[in-house]
C-alpha cells in the first residue's frame, strides 16, 4: 500500500507540469538490496561448515589416538589384536597418499602431462621420503609407546621447522610480529623439555612400571617431528619470493611429482612397518591375520576405526577448503582447527568421567586402586573395549603415582606449551584474505594432507601470503578488469529492448561511485549493435533510421528517466562508415554506445556484428592503448568532456576506458556477449567474471539461460532448457569442457578470442555447403569449438541467471531448431574429428571425454529410431497390437513426414508437423497411463519399462529439489514427455530435410523497411516556419537545378561543442538548435529572395560554425549581418553559396530526425524535472539540505516565470535557452550569497548548464574513420553473390542434405530392423529372462522376457543419466560454495556520507585525470 501511495504522489507531481505524466516502470529497475534470508543462510552455511570441520577433525584425531592406544605394547589386547590394529594404523597413513596418487595419475593421463626436471623432482622426492619416514616413525613406533594424552600433545612439535624459517627469512610485514614464530619456537622447545621431565618423574616414581627406554622414544619422537616439519618447507619459501623459478617450474609438473612421491611415501611407510615390527620387535605373526574363526568383533572395531579416520580426515580437509572459499576463514576454519586438540582432550575427559561407571568390576576407590583393577577386566566380554583401553592408557600418567601426583600438572603444562606453539606459529591464518572461489592451489601449498596430524596439517599448509590472480598482489588490484557488454539486436520489440537496457542500467548502478562500499570494482562499457537499422523513405528516397531504432531511442530515454527521474544529460550523434552511432553517459558515468548498422554499408546478422565489435574493442582499442601517440589529442582537454548526472566530469569519455586499459592486460579484458532481449542482474555478470579471474585457462563462461514467454511451446522449452542445464551442461563442465557457450549471455576472455585460429578464423566467409551450416547457423557454438581446439576451457556457472525470450509459435520454434540442430551436429563432429589434436592442446579435454561425446552423439543420431520404437511400445500397450505389427505401424508416420518434407513447402511441412505432434501427444498420454495401469495390474513396477519410468521420475524430482529456485520446472515435465515425438522425431526430420535453407527463419520481417513516412518528425514543417522558404512550396524528390539541390538538400551542420570561455565555466554551452534543410522544387530567384528577406538565417549558420570562440563569434555575426543587408541580390546569392560550401558540413539524412527525439529534453516539463534532480544531487550532502530545497523552490519559480508563455511540450529555441540560463544563474548566485554558501556557486552553475545542454552531432576522428574503412573493406563489406554462385551453393547444400538424410535414414532403419527381427523371431527363441519380483522383494515365480537390444539401449541410456546425475551433484556443491562466497561480499547499497567541499574547483573523478583540477586562475 505504501508503494502505491508513493507512486501516486510522484505521478501527481508530474501531472502539475504536463498532461502526459504517465510512464513505464520496468521490472527490476528498483535498487537491489541484500535479502535477509540470504544473509541468514550465509551464516547458517558458515556455522554448518565450521561444525563439520571441528567434528571431522575430532573424529579423525580421536580414532587415530584410539588405534595407537590399542596397538600399544602395554595394551590389554591380545598380540593378535595388537598387530591387526597396527595394520590399521598403516592403512591410515597410506590412505591419503593413495588418494593423491589416483588424482594425480588421472590428471597426468587425461588432463596434461609436462616432462619433469629430474633434478628438481629428485629433491622433492627426497624431501617427501624424509617426511614419510618421520610420519611413519612417529605413528608406528613412538606413539604406541606413550599414553594417549602424551600422544595428543606431542604432535604439536611438527611446526618447529616452519617457525625457524619464519624467523630466518623475516616474513612478517611488521617487525614486531617476529615475536609470534619466536614464541612458537620457545614454547615448542619448552614442551619437549617438560615431556622429558614428566617421564623422568614417572620412571623414578615407578608409575605403571615405566622403564627408562621411554627416553629413547622421546628422542626418536623429537627427531621424527623435525622430519615431519619438513613437509611444509615450500610455504615459507614461496612467501619470501625465493626460488621462484624452481617453484614455478614445479607447478608445471607437480602432478607427475605427486604420482612418484606418493608411491615412494607408501613404500617408506611399508618399510618402516616391516623393519620395526618384523625385524626389530618381531611382533608380527603372519598366521594371526587369518580372522575367519573369531575375528568378527576385531574386524568390526578395527575396520570401523580405520574407515572413520580415513573418511573424517578427508572430510576435514575438504570442509576446510570450503570454509576458506566461502570467506569464513576465521569462524569456520581457523577457530575449529585450532581448538581441535583441546576439544579432543575435553571430550575424552567427559567420556572418561561419565562412562567409567560402565566398567563393571573395577574398584572405584582411589585412582591407583582403580587402575590396578583394570587388569582383571581384559577378558570380560561385557567390557567396552575402547573405553577400557583409553582408561588404561590414562592410568599410565602421573595420576597413577603412589608417591606424587602433582607431576601430572607438568603433562598438562606440556600440552599448553605445544598447543600454544603451533597456534602462534600459524597466526597468519587468522589474517588470511581470500577472493571468491579461490583456487585450492592458491589457498594451500600442498594438495596432500597428513591424516595423522590433520589439524596441524591444515594450518601449516595454508599459504602465508595468498597470491592473487595474475598481476593481483593486493586487494585493490582486483579492479584491473574491463568488461565490454556487447548486445546484438535484430528486430527486437519494445519490451525486449526494455529488458536489455534495464539490465545495463542496473549494472551501471551496481558499479556505482568508487566512493561507495563496493568490493567488485571494474570498468565497463555498454555497446549495442543494431542490425538492419535503416530504411529508405519511398517518397523522398532518403536513408532514415527505421522504427526499430526509434523504439530503441524511446526505450533509452524511458529507462534513463526511470533510473534518474530525468532525461539523458549527454547525448552525441556520430556518423560512421558503417552507419551511425549514438553515445550516452549513463547515470553513474559509464558509457553506452548504440551502433546503427546500415546493411547497404556493412554485413548484417549476428556473426558479423560479433566480428565488428571484437575487431573494434580488441583490435583497434588494443592497438590504441599500445600506441598512446595514436590517441586523438585536443587543444582544450575539456572540449569534449561529458558530465554524468552525479556531477563528476569524465574527461574524453570515449577514450577514458582506453586510457585505463593501458594498465590492463588482454587476459583481464572481457567481452560479455548478449542478445537484444537478454535480462540479467549484476550478480550474474560478477559470478562469470569470478570464473575467468580465478582460472586463467578459461576462455569463456556461460550462465543458466531461462526461456521466457507464454504458451505450450514455452512450457516445453522451459523443461528442455532446465534438463539441458541441470544434467548435460553440468556433466560437460565436470568431465571436460562445455561445448557451447550461448551468445545470449556469455563472457569471453579477450586473449582467448585474440588467440591464433580463433578470431581470424571466425571471419571466414562461408563458400561451401558445410561452411554455411557450421559457420552461419550456430555462430556461438562454432566460436566455442575454435576456442576448445586452441586449448581454452569453457565453463558453466549455474548461479549466473539470465532470461531471454523463446519462440512462442510452433513455426518459429521449428525454424530456430532447424538452424541449431545441424549446426550442433556439425560442430560436434568437427571437434571429434580433431579429437586427438584437441586432447594434446586442451588440458580439460581427455580421451574419455571424447568417448563420452561420441556416445552422446550416437544417442542423438539414434533418437528418431528410439522414439519410433517407443511409439511402437505405446501402440502395443494401448491397442494390444502385436510387437511386429506395432513397429510397422509406428514407422508409417515418420516415413510419411519424410516424404512431405521433400515435396511440400516449408510452411506446409510445419503445419503437418503441428497436426502430427498433437496426435502423438494424445498417444503418449495414453501410453503413460497404460504403463501405470499395467504396473498396477502386474502388482509391481520392477519391470524394465516400469523401473526405468519410476527411476527417471525420481531422478528428475530429486534434481529439481536440488535447484530450489527452479523446482517448479518439474511441472512442465509432463508437457515435455508428451512432446518427445515432436521434439526428437519430427523436428529431427524437419531439420535434416531442410538443411539446405540457410536463412534464420525468425524475426525476418522489417516493419520499417519500405514504409512511407510522412515526416512525422516535423522536419519539413519547422523549416517552413523558421527558414525563408514559402509555405506553399511543394517538397519533391527531384529538383531542376543540380547545384541548388546540393545546397538545399544538405542538413545544416550541428554546432560543435562549445569551449570553456571563462574561468568559471566547466560545462560546454548548449549547441545551437539548427533545423535541417529539405530538397525543394523552387526557382533560384525565389531561393535568393528568401535569403534576402531573412538574413538572420545566414547569421544562424555562421553562429553554429563559429561558436568555438564566444566573443569573436558574436562580433562576426553582427558584422556579417550588417554586410548582408547592404549587398545586392547577386552578391548575396554568391556569398551565400560560397559560405555554405566553406562552412557547412553535410550530415546524412538520418541525423536530424534522431536529434529531434533528444531535443525533447529542452521542453518545459522535462527541463523543470531535470533541473530539480540536478540540483538535489549536486547538493546531496546533509548539511546542504536547507539551501538545496530553497534553490529548488526558487529556481523552479524562475523557470515557471521565464517560460510562462511556453507550452509543456514545446522545445525551446537557442535564444530562449540563453535567456533562461542567464536568469537561473543570476537567481542561484543571489540565493547562495544570501545563504553565505558562495563556495557552491560553481557546482550549481554546472548543474544548470547540464540541464540546458543540447544533443551534439559529431564525426569520427580520422584514425578511427580509417580503421572502419579498412575493416569494412577487408572483412565486412556486404556480400554480393552472383546468381551462378547462389545456384552452385544451393546445389551443394541439397547434396549435403541428401547425404545427411541418407546417413541418418540408414542408421535408424538398421536399428529398427534389428529390433523388428528380434521381435519377429520371438521372445522364446532369443530373449533375456528376468525373474519378476514384487515391491516387497518376494519373487512371483513368473519370468519377464526382454529383447537384448532394447535392454542394452535402456541400460546404456540409464548409465548415461546416472553419470550426468552424479556430475550434477558435484556441480551443485561447488555452485553453493560460489553463491555463499558471493553473498558474503555482495555490494551493500549505503547512503552517501557527507563529502568535503572543493572550494577551489571541481576535481576530475576520472582515473585518467587523477590529480587534475580546474581553478579560478587558469
Amino acid at each position: 500500500m505504501e508503494e502505491i501511495k508513493y507512486r501516486g504522489k510522484k505521478r501527481e507531481g508530474r501531472h502539475r507540469d504536463t498532461w502526459d505524466p504517465f510512464q513505464l516502470n520496468p521490472i527490476g529497475a528498483e535498487k537491489e538490496s541484500k535479502r535477509r534470508c540470504f544473509q541468514i543462510c550465509q551464516y547458517l552455511v558458515a556455522v554448518i561448515v565450521g561444525l563439520a570441520v571441528l567434528t571431522s577433525a575430532i573424529l579423525a584425531k580421536g580414532s587415530l589416538l584410539v588405534l595407537s592406544t590399542m596397538s600399544s605394547p602395554t595394551s590389554l589386547r591380545s598380540p593378535k589384536e595388537k598387530q591387526f590394529y597396527m595394520l590399521m594404523l598403516v592403512f591410515c597413513l597410506v590412505w591419503p597418499n593413495f588418494l593423491v596418487f589416483l588424482k594425480s595419475l588421472w590428471r597426468c593421463a587425461f588432463k596434461s602431462f609436462v616432462q619433469p626436471n629430474m633434478k628438481t623432482m629428485s629433491c622433492i622426492c627426497a624431501i617427501e621420503c624424509l617426511v614419510s619416514l618421520g610420519t611413519s616413525i612417529m605413528v608406528l613406533v613412538v606413539m604406541p609407546q606413550f599414553d594417549v594424552m602424551t600422544n595428543l600433545f606431542i604432535s604439536g612439535g611438527v611446526c618447529i621447522m616452519s617457525a625457524i624459517l619464519q624467523i630466518v627469512f623475516r616474513l612478517q610485514k611488521e617487525s614486531w610480529k617476529i615475536l609470534f614464530p619466536t614464541c612458537s619456537l620457545i614454547l615448542t622447545c619448552a614442551g619437549y623439555c617438560l615431556l622429558g621431565v614428566d617421564h623422568y618423574v614417572r620412571v623414578t616414581s615407578y608409575v605403571d612400571r615405566q622403564s627408562a627406554d621411554c627416553f629413547i622414544y622421546i628422542g626418536i619422537g623429537i627427531f621424527s617431528s623435525l622430519l615431519i616439519s619438513l613437509c611444509w618447507w615450500e610455504n615459507p619459501l614461496q612467501a619470501t619470493n625465493r626460488m621462484q623459478d624452481t617453484l614455478t617450474e614445479l607447478d608445471g609438473f607437480r602432478d607427475f611429482v605427486f604420482v612418484i612421491s606418493s608411491i615412494l611415501r607408501i613404500i617408506v611407510i611399508g618399510a618402516v612397518y616391516l623393519i620395526y615390527h618384523v625385524l626389530i620387535e618381531k611382533s608380527i605373526t603372519w598366521s594371526d591375520f587369518n580372522l575367519q574363526n573369531d575375528g568378527g568383533e576385531l574386524l568390526q572395531i578395527g575396520l570401523g576405526l580405520f574407515f572413520l579416520q580415513a573418511f573424517c580426515s578427508a572430510a576435514c580437509h575438504w570442509f576446510g577448503v570450503v570454509a576458506c572459499k566461502i570467506h569464513a576463514v576465521k569462524m569456520s576454519f581457523a577457530l575449529p582447527v585450532c581448538f581441535t586438540g583441546p576439544a579432543v582432550l575435553l571430550l575424552g575427559l567427559i567420556l572418561f568421567l561419565t562412562q567409567v561407571q560402565k566398567l563393571d568390576g573395577a574398584e572405584h576407590g582411589s585412582i591407583t586402586e582403580f587402575c590396578e583393577s583394570l587388569a582383571f577386566l581384559s577378558h570380560k566380554n561385557t567390557t567396552p573395549v575402547i573405553l577400557l583401553e583409553i582408561t588404561r592408557s590414562i592410568c599410565r600418567t602421573s595420576l597413577n603415582s603412589y608417591y606424587l601426583q602433582w607431576p601430572f600438572s607438568m603433562l598438562a603444562l606440556e600440552g599448553v606449551c605445544m598447543w600454544s606453539g603451533f597456534v602462534t606459529c600459524t597466526y597468519y591464518v587468522w589474517k588470511t584474505k581470500v577472493q571468491r572461489i579461490e583456487r585450492t592451489s592458491q589457498l594451500f601449498v600442498r594438495r596432500l594432507y597428513e591424516s595423522a596430524f590433520i589439524d596441524l596439517s591444515l594450518l601449516l599448509n595454508t599459504k602465508m601470503k595468498v597470491p592473487r590472480a595474475r598481476n593481483q598482489e593486493s586487494h585493490d588490484d582486483i579492479q584491473n578488469c574491463v568488461i565490454y557488454l556487447c548486445a546484438t539486436m535484430w528486430h527486437e520489440t519494445y519490451d525486449e529492448m526494455l529488458k536489455i537496457l534495464t539490465s545495463k542500467f542496473r549494472l551501471d548502478r551496481y558499479r556505482g561511485d568508487p566512493k561507495e562500499n563496493h568490493k567488485d570494482c571494474f570498468d565497463f562499457e555498454c555497446h549495442i549493435y543494431v542490425d538492419d537499422a535503416y530504411m529508405t523513405e519511398k517518397e523522398t528516397g532518403k536513408r532514415l533510421v527505421n522504427s526499430y531504432v526509434t523504439d530503441l531511442i524511446h526505450v533509452v530515454i524511458e529507462v534513463y528517466r526511470v533510473f534518474t527521474n530525468k532525461e539523458p544529460d549527454d547525448v552525441a550523434i556520430i556518423e560512421t562508415p558503417y552507419g551511425g552511432r549514438l553515445m550516452f553517459v549513463m547515470p553513474e558515468g559509464n558509457m553506452l554506445y548504440i551502433h546503427l548498422k546500415d546493411k547497404t554499408l556493412i554485413r548484417n546478422k549476428k556473426r558479423w556484428s560479433q566480428i565488428m565489435y571484437m575487431y573494434y574493442l580488441l583490435g583497434w582499442k588494443g592497438y590504441i592503448v599500445k600506441n598512446p601517440q595514436k590517441i586523438p589529442r585536443q587543444n582544450n582537454p575539456c572540449r569534449e568532456s561529458m558530465v554524468s548526472m552525479y556531477g563528476e566530469i569524465f574527461l574524453l569519455p570515449q577514450h577514458d576506458n582506453d586510457h585505463k586499459r593501458k594498465f590492463i592486460s588482454d587476459d583481464n579484458t572481457y567481452i560479455l556477449a548478449l542478445d537484444g532481449d537478454t535480462d540479467f542482474q549484476p550478480k550474474a555478470v560478477i559470478l562469470l567474471v569470478d570464473r575467468l579471474r580465478m582460472y586463467h585457462t578459461v576462455g569463456a563462461a556461460c550462465g543458466r539461460i531461462h526461456p521466457t514467454g507464454m504458451g505450450p511451446m514455452v512450457w516445453y522449452q522451459k523443461f528442455e532448457y532446465a534438463v539441458g542445464h541441470w544434467l548435460q551442461k553440468t556433466s560437460e563442465h565436470v568431465f571436460g569442457s562445455v561445448l557451447c557457450s550461448p551468445g545470449c549471455f556469455s563472457l569471453f576472455r579477450g586473449s582467448a578470442l585474440m588467440d591464433d585460429n580463433v578470431l581470424k578464423r571466425y571471419t571466414t566467409t562461408a563458400t561451401r555447403a558445410s561452411e554455411y551450416v557450421q559457420y552461419d547457423q550456430g555462430e556461438d557454438r562454432w566460436l566455442c569449438t575454435l576456442l576448445l581446439q586452441q586449448g581454452w576451457r569453457v565453463e558453466y556457472n549455474a548461479a549466473s541467471d539470465a532470461y531471454t525470450n523463446s519462440p512462442e509459435e510452433f513455426k518459429e520454434f521449428y525454424n530456430q531448431r532447424r538452424r541449431w540442430g545441424p549446426s550442433t551436429l556439425a560442430n560436434t563432429l568437427d571437434l571429434l574429428h580433431s579429437g586427438a589434436e584437441t586432447v594434446k592442446r586442451n588440458s580439460s579435454i581427455s580421451r574419455l571425454y571424447i568417448f563420452y561425446q561420441m556416445f552422446t552423439v550416437g544417442s542423438s543420431i539414434l533418437g528418431p529410431a528410439s522414439v519410433t520404437l517407443m511409439i511402437a511400445g505405446a501402440f502395443q500397450f494401448v491397442f494390444k497390437i502385436a510387437g511386429t505389427n506395432s513397429i510397422i505401424i509406428s514407422c508409417v508416420p515418420p516415413v510419411f513426414y519424410v516424404i512431405v518434407c521433400f515435396v511440400a513447402k516449408s510452411n506446409n511441412q510445419i503445419t503437418i508437423a503441428a497436426i502430427m505432434s498433437v496426435l502423438y501427444a494424445f498417444l503418449m498420454t495414453a501410453s503413460l497411463f497404460s504403463i501405470i495401469g499395467d504396473m498396477v495390474i502386474q502388482g509391481t513396477f520392477l519391470t524394465p519399462t516400469g523401473l526405468f519410468l519410476v527411476s527417471m521420475a525420481i531422478m528428475y524430482a530429486v534434481t529439481a529439489l536440488l535447484h530450489p529456485e527452479e523446482w517448479g520446472m518439474i511441472i512442465y515435465g509432463l508437457m515435455y514427455f508428451i512432446c518427445i515425438p515432436s521434439g526428437y522425431l519430427l523436428l529431427t526430420i524437419y531439420s535434416l530435410v531442410n538443411m539446405h535453407i540457410v536463412t534464420w527463419g525468425t524475426r525476418e520481417s522489417n516493419k520499417g523497411e519500405g514504409e512511407v513516412k510522412k515526416n512525422h518528425n516535423m522536419l519539413c514543417d519547422r523549416n517552413c516556419k523558421l527558414c525563408c522558404w514559402d509555405m506553399k512550396l511543394q517538397i519533391t524528390q527531384e529538383t531542376e537545378n543540380v547545384m541548388l539541390r546540393q545546397i538545399t538538400g544538405q542538413t545544416a551542420q550541428e554546432a560543435p561543442l562549445y569551449p570553456i570561455t571563462n574561468q568559471d565555466s566547466l560545462i560546454p554551452k548548449a549547441a545551437a538548435k539548427m533545423e535541417p534543410q529539405a530538397k525543394v522544387d523552387l526557382s533560384t530567384e525565389e531561393a535568393v529572395k528568401g535569403a534576402k528577406n531573412h538574413p538572420t538565417n545566414k547569421q544562424n549558420w555562421k553562429r553554429a560554425k563559429d561558436n568555438d570562440t564566444a566573443s569573436s563569434s558574436s562580433d562576426d555575426s553582427i558584422n556579417k549581418k550588417s554586410i548582408y543587408e547592404k549587398v545586392d541580390l547577386e552578391e548575396d546569392e554568391d556569398l551565400m553559396m560560397t559560405d555554405l560550401e566553406e562552412t557547412e558540413e553535410t550530415f546524412k539524412d538520418w541525423v536530424m530526425p534522431v536529434k529531434e527525439e533528444f531535443l525533447k529534453k529542452l521542453t518545459y516539463f522535462n527541463m523543470k524535472r531535470n533541473l530539480e534532480e540536478q540540483i538535489r544531487y549536486t547538493l546531496r550532502n546533509k548539511h546542504e539540505d536547507d539551501v538545496c530545497e530553497e534553490l529548488v523552490l526558487m529556481l523552479t519559480d524562475t523557470l515557471n516565470g521565464e517560460l510562462s508563455g511556453v507550452g509543456p511540450e514545446d522545445v525551446l529555441s537557442e535564444s530562449q535557452l540563453e535567456e533562461l540560463e542567464y536568469a537561473l544563474e543570476e537567481h542561484s548566485r543571489r540565493i547562495l550569497r544570501t545563504s553565505q554558501m558562495e563556495k557552491l556557486e560553481k557546482r550549481v552553475s554546472a548543474a544548470i548548464k547540464k540541464t540546458l545542454t543540447a544533443p551534439q552531432v559529431k564525426k569520427l576522428d580520422e584514425g578511427e574513420q580509417d580503421f572502419w574503412n579498412k575493416l569494412l573493406d577487408r572483412y565486412l563489406n556486404p556480400i554480393v553473390e552472383t546468381k551462378e554462385h547462389q545456384e552452385e551453393v544451393t546445389r551443394e547444400l541439397k547434396s549435403l542434405r541428401n547425404k545427411a538424410v541418407f546417413l541418418y535414414f540408414i542408421i535408424n532403419v538398421l536399428w529398427v530392423v534389428a529390433t523388428f527381427f528380434l521381435q519377429a523371431i520371438g521372445n522364446d527363441v532369443i530373449s533375456i529372462k528376468i525373474p519378476k519380483y514384487f515391491p516387497n522383494g518376494t519373487a512371483s515365480g513368473e519370468i519377464l522376457k526382454v529383447e537384448p537390444l532394447s535392454l542394452m539401449f535402456l541400460l546404456s541410456f540409464a548409465v548415461l543419466l546416472i553419470i550426468q546425475f552424479l556430475a550434477m551433484l558435484y556441480h551443485r556443491v561447488y555452485t553453493l560454495i560460489h553463491v555463499v562466497s558471493y553473498r558474503s561480499t555482495e555490494k551493500d547499497y549505503k547512503p552517501r556520507e557527507d563529502e568535503e567541499d572543493d572550494d577551489d574547483g571541481l576535481t576530475l573523478e576520472n582515473s585518467s585525470a587523477k590529480g587534475l583540477g580546474f581553478y579560478d586562475d587558469l
